[in-house]
Order: C-alpha cells, then structure tokens, then sequence
C-alpha cells in the first residue's frame, strides 16, 4: 500500500548513527517486500533483532488434502468450526493452492504465551466476530466486527481478544496484498472514484517499546513447518520506523459501493489484489435502477477462477438457505448463478443488506480434510429444480 506513515523516533537520514540517550547505538532493520524492489520501511531496535538464543523445535502443519483435483460446488458450514483457546490451533485450512491458504478460526483466547511469525505469507484476518488490539512490533491496531487485518509477511505479532466468542476467515498470501490498480493514479493515491480512499485505513497506534532480555518464544511458519524459536530479547523493543510496509485495518463498513442501471460485475466490490487473487466485499447497496433490472447476478461461466464466497450478515438473495458463516466454493470449469427461483424473487427489489467476503484465486483450489469436516454434501445439487 502504498502510504506513508511513522511512529516513534528514528534520525533523520537513513543508514546513519542513532545513538541512544545513555551511550551506545539503537540498530537499524530494514523491512521490506519481492527483495529490495517493494514496499519497505525502516525500523530502529533496542537490541539487535538477530539474537536467536535456541530452536527448540520444529513440526508440520501443513494441511491435509482431501481433494486435490476438484469440480465440486460446496458449502462448508463454517459456524461449526469448534473453537479452541489457542489462536494458532485454532485456525483451520479449507482451501488451498501454491499461492494462498483459505481458513477459518475460532479462537477463545488472547495470544498471550508467545508471539507468531508468518515468514512466508502475508496475511488477511477479516474479524466476523470480536473485538480486541492486534499487538504488533510496529504499533498497535483495535479492530471490530467488520475489519480486515493485512498484515505483512515478517512481522512478529500477538492478538488481543476482548471477548471469548471470536470467529476469523482468513487468508494466507505468498504475494503481497495491495489495493486494485485502477483505483490509483501512478503515484498510488487513490482515485475520486475509488470506493474507498486513504483515511478509511486503520494505521497501527500506541507503539510499545520493551528494552528487555530474557527468553522470548516465537513460533514462525515457513514452509508448511512450525519452528519454535527462542529469542534473547523481547521483539516489540523497536524505538521508532518510518516507511511504506506496515499492518493495517480497514473495516468492510467503509466500502463504498458502486452501483448502476444494470447489474454490475463482481469486480466493483474488488478491495484488495495479489498478483494470484483478488479480495472483493459485497456491502448493503442499492440495487440497479433500469426499469427492467434483474437485481440477482446473471449465470457466469468460471473459466479462469475458483470462486470462494465467505457469507457474513444480512440476506444473501442470489442463494437459498444461507446462514452466517457459510462458505461456498464455486470452482472453475462448470458455470453458476443464482439458485432457483432467486432471480425472480429479486425483480422489484430496490437494496439489499447483505454483507459477504468474496475471493476469487487464478489458480484451482484444493479442498482439505478440515474443509470436508464443515461440508453439507448435497450443495452441488442445488441447482437442480
């Protein structure tokens, strides 16, 4: 994203002398995305951030794979996830593919006994229940019902909940997130026309800074492997950054729909975009104005995409019995629309209040053993009059 923002005190020239008040210096990391090329900013430590005292262990956690060539349509009931009190077993892969992980999380309890690394993906947490602080090295982010976390590959977090029922959807990307191009100039502000602009992000706040040694344990995923690694000294000791790679929220509520005379295709909800995906929110709007207007979306061939709905709130029209966390995955090679009896139903309807996370990859998905856990098996069906 890019945006610039800072917190705390760094020098005023890069890659210079930052002595600290007592004598002796503060240590300079650059943070960075795709090498030297990408989006990065500057951070300034307490302590070196090299020191790995021990490895204590490493294990799989790899997802298990139950389909791995699919043409099924499926509806994964999502609400019958069990919750788990730790944050990290309680997040489930549904789908997956070599560029992204699709999940879901129940988790009961803070993350509080140590902190988490995702090294290879950046990741998207979008908050369908709960409220509580996103606890970073770089600052700290409150989120809500509605909110979107994007948060960088690299960085050292915790999560705070204050509540006990919390249910996330999520997903891990191994390119990094942006918000659509047609939406920027080419200096990236965004556009008049953008459903959303720079002041609807939520910039990390409150920076902590811990000058401390001890032994500080971070679980970092890297490929499919979880390795527990202790540190010499806590990770959130940074003194101040500066630059363009950073988390950040943005509530689904600030999405601005677009809308017009004739239904309008999916790629006006589009809020964020990989090189291998997009990330589109479907917001309470009006529907379209043409006299003769078929609010439901028309049949559509997936030719190019997996298309995964994650169903979040109000009156999902275009389906039949649809509930609060359903997902549903419509694959690519066989065409969908809406259910029997949904376009008809919609003629003379002038807004809808659904509220839904919709993610379209270029790749097709695997469907995983979890994933088949939450499946109603009959969904494939439901077309069928």
């Amino acid at each position: 994203m890019p945006l610039y923002h800072k917190l705390g005190e760094f020098p005023q020239k890069r890659h210079t002398q930052f002595v600290k008040p007592n004598g002796g210096f503060y240590y300079e990391q650059l943070f960075g995305t795709e090498g030297f090329h990408g989006n990065s900013s500057l951070l300034y430590h307490v302590h070196r951030p090299t020191q790995v005292k021990e490895i204590n262990k490493s294990y799989s956690v790899e997802p298990k794979i139950a389909i791995g060539k699919n043409i099924k349509s499926l509806l994964l009931k999502g609400f019958e996830l069990k919750p788990a009190d730790d944050f990290l077993e309680s997040r489930k892969a549904m789908l997956v593919n070599k560029d992204c992980t699709i999940g879901l999380a129940a988790p009961k309890k803070s993350l509080t006994e140590y902190f988490y690394k995702n090294a290879d993906a950046d990741e998207m947490i979008f908050i369908h229940k709960g409220k509580g602080k996103l606890r970073t090295m770089m600052g700290n982010i409150p989120f809500e019902y509605g909110d979107y976390l994007i948060i960088p590959r690299g960085i050292i977090y915790q999560i705070q909940f204050d509540t006990e029922d919390n249910r996330l959807f999520y997903v891990e990307s191994f390119a990094p997130f942006y918000t659509p191009k047609r939406y920027k100039n080419e200096s990236g502000q965004h556009l008049e026309h953008s459903p959303f602009c720079e002041r609807d992000f939520i910039l990390p706040t409150e920076l902590e800074t811990h000058d401390e040694k001890g032994d500080f344990l971070i679980k970092i995923k890297k490929e499919g492997m979880m390795h527990e690694v202790v540190y010499a000294t806590h990770p959130f000791d940074v003194i101040g950054w500066d630059g363009y790679n950073f988390p950040y929220g943005f509530s689904i509520h600030n999405f601005e729909p677009i809308t017009g005379r004739v239904h309008q295709p999916p790629p006006v909800h589009q809020t964020f975009e990989t090189s291998s995906f997009v990330v589109c929110s479907f917001v309470p709007r009006l529907y379209d104005y043409h006299p003769k207007a078929i609010p439901a979306p028309y049949n559509h061939s997936n030719i190019d995409s997996d298309e995964v709905l994650y169903y979040v709130d109000g009156d999902f029209m275009s389906r039949n019995n649809i509930e609060q966390g359903h997902i549903t995955l419509h694959p690519k090679g066989i065409p969908h629309g809406p259910a029997p009896g949904a376009m008809e139903r919609s003629i003379g309807h002038t807004a809808t209040e659904e509220l839904a996370v919709m993610v379209d990859t270029f790749r097709p998905l695997m469907v995983t053993e979890e994933a088949m856990g939450l499946d109603d098996g009959q969904y494939y069906k439901s077309w069928v009059e």
